[in-house]
């Protein structure tokens, strides 16, 4: 068993995936949906793709409608993250992740942003509150 941390509970749902972390806030309209791969220049996730990751990010950026509209054109083509960790969520993020039935939480201890890198395997459980760092 590796490191748990609690969490709180935005959207519904419990998944087990590779962590894809970003310092950098996201637009997801600045994402090719085709791949998920990200194409907004000089971000940190650029050329990485965030289909069927578990997403780290701290917030969106954007306006409401390439919010919306980014993460549809991604759940259109089946390349939605696996799951969302946010630590600042914003109403259109939230009402996206649970009209498209993507797990997000929020509210995890400090300490899981200083020690999570990417690759590393995640479960996440947001209905009994905890995201896991597996070993």
């Amino acid at each position: 068993m590796g490191q748990r941390y609690k969490c709180h509970k935005i959207s519904e749902g419990r998944v087990r995936g590779q962590a894809l972390v970003s310092k950098d806030a996201i637009m997801f309209y600045l994402m090719d949906p085709e791949t998920g791969v990200v194409i907004e220049p000089q971000h940190d996730l650029e050329g990485k793709s965030v289909s069927n990751r578990i997403l780290i990010f701290p917030s969106g950026k954007g306006s409401s409608v390439v919010q919306a509209d980014g993460l549809y054109q991604l759940n259109m083509r089946g390349n939605l993250p696996a799951a969302m960790v946010v630590q600042y969520p914003e109403t259109v993020l939230v009402s996206s992740a649970i009209i498209m039935e993507v797990p997000m939480i929020d509210k995890v201890d400090t300490e899981f942003y200083n020690r999570v890198r990417d690759g590393d395997w995640i479960e996440l459980d947001a209905d009994q509150g905890f995201i896991e760092i597996l070993e």
